[in-house]
C-alpha cells in the first residue's frame, strides 16, 4: 500500500469527514423567534427574543448555534418602563461600538418603545454593556423592531409603529440619526398593510420587522406582514428608486406580492421576521427568519429560527423561494 494512501486511511479514521460537516438541517434551535445576526472577524452573534432579557450567542456558524457559546448581556432593572416584553433585540457594531436594540414595556403592549445599549469592547461577549436610553423621534409613539443602516455615509433607523395611541395598525417608519443612540429628523411612513396579503389579523393589520437589504446599488426593506398570531404571516418588500432621498415616501415602491410565505407542502407555517446574513467568504446571500412547525401555533414560544440561501431577479429582486422542510439537507455556507 502506497504511504499516502495509508496516510489518508488513518487521517479519514480518526478525523471523519460526515454529511454534517458541509450539510445542516433546519431549525437551528428548537425554538427563538424574531432572529438577528451580526459578521464581523470571522465570528457571527446571534439574538432573539427571550422575553425578559437579551441572550448574546458567538459562533463560527450559525449552523452551529446548538453548542454555541452565549452569554446574558442584559438583564433589565425589575419595574421600569423597559423591564417586560423584551422583542426582537439586535447587536449591532455601528461607528466603532457595539450597539443592543430592543423594544420593551413596563408590562402593557401600549408601553412598547425602542431601547439601545452600547459596548466599546471590540468583542461584545466581553466588556460593558451600558444603558444609553431610549431612541425615538419626537412624537414618542408605540415602536418596535428597529434596525439601524447606514446609506450614503449617513445612519438611518426603521421600525414598526403606530401612527396614533390605539392597537389597530401597526406601519414602517423611517428616520434619520445623528449617531446609534438619537433620532434627529422627523420620522416618515414609508408602509401601511394595504393589500389582502397583510390584512390577514382580524382587527389588527401589521407592517413589521423591517430589515434594510442591499444588492449592488439598490437598497431595499424586507418587512413581515399580516398577524404574527396567524398562518399568514409572510415576506413583503419595499424598493427605494435611488432618486432623491431615502426620507422621501414618493420614492418607494411595494411589491404587490409576498415574497416568502408558508409552505402547506413543505409544512412550515407563518415564516417572517427575518434578517440576512453574509456566507463567511462574502459570496452568498442567506436569510435568516423564524417559522412555525404546526399550523395554528400563532406567537408563542414554538417559533423556531431557520436559514436558507437565496439568489436574485435579473430585475434585483431577492428570490427566497420556499422555506424548506424540517430536516432537509442543506450545503453550509460557503468557507
Amino acid at each position: 500500500m502506497r504511504p499516502i494512501i495509508l496516510t489518508l486511511m488513518l487521517f479519514q479514521a480518526f478525523f471523519p469527514v460526515s454529511a454534517q460537516d458541509s450539510t445542516f438541517t433546519n431549525p437551528l434551535l428548537p425554538s427563538g423567534a424574531d432572529p438577528y445576526s451580526c459578521y464581523k472577524d470571522g465570528w457571527y452573534y446571534y439574538t432573539h427574543t427571550t422575553a425578559n432579557s437579551i441572550v448574546l450567542w458567538k459562533a463560527r456558524s450559525l449552523t452551529a448555534l446548538a453548542t454555541a457559546e452565549h452569554v446574558t448581556i442584559y438583564k433589565p432593572t425589575e419595574n421600569t418602563e423597559w423591564s417586560k416584553q423584551i422583542w426582537a433585540p439586535q447587536a449591532q457594531f455601528l461607528r466603532g461600538k457595539w450597539y443592543a436594540y430592543f423594544a420593551a414595556t413596563g408590562g402593557k403592549n401600549e408601553q412598547h418603545r425602542m431601547y439601545v445599549l452600547e459596548n466599546p469592547s471590540p468583542d461584545p461577549m466581553t466588556g460593558s454593556w451600558t444603558f444609553k436610553g431610549q431612541v425615538t423621534d419626537a412624537t414618542n409613539k408605540w415602536a418596535i423592531d428597529a434596525d439601524i443602516f447606514e446609506y450614503k455615509k449617513e445612519l438611518y433607523m426603521i421600525w414598526s409603529g403606530w401612527e396614533g395611541d390605539k392597537d389597530k395598525q401597526q406601519d414602517i417608519y423611517i428616520a434619520k440619526m445623528k449617531n446609534p443612540w438619537t433620532i434627529s429628523s422627523p420620522r416618515v411612513r414609508l408602509s401601511v398593510p394595504e393589500h389582502e396579503w397583510e390584512k390577514s389579523g382580524q382587527k389588527v393589520t401589521v407592517n413589521e420587522g423591517p430589515q434594510a437589504l442591499f444588492h449592488k446599488k439598490d437598497l431595499m426593506i424586507v418587512y413581515s406582514a399580516s398577524g404574527c398570531w396567524t398562518d399568514h404571516y409572510a415576506l413583503g418588500l419595499l424598493r427605494f428608486s435611488g432618486k432623491g432621498s431615502i426620507l422621501d415616501s414618493a420614492q418607494w415602491t411595494k411589491h404587490p406580492e409576498p415574497l416568502f410565505k408558508t409552505s402547506v407542502a413543505n409544512k412550515v407555517w407563518a415564516p417572517g421576521h427575518n434578517s440576512f446574513f453574509k456566507s463567511p467568504d462574502g459570496k452568498e446571500d442567506w436569510i435568516l427568519y423564524h417559522a412555525n412547525s404546526q399550523p395554528g401555533w400563532g406567537c408563542g414560544g414554538k417559533r423556531s429560527p431557520r436559514m436558507q440561501r437565496f439568489t436574485w431577479s435579473k430585475d434585483g429582486l431577492p428570490v427566497f423561494g420556499e422555506p424548506v422542510a424540517e430536516g432537509t439537507a442543506l450545503q453550509v455556507p460557503s468557507k
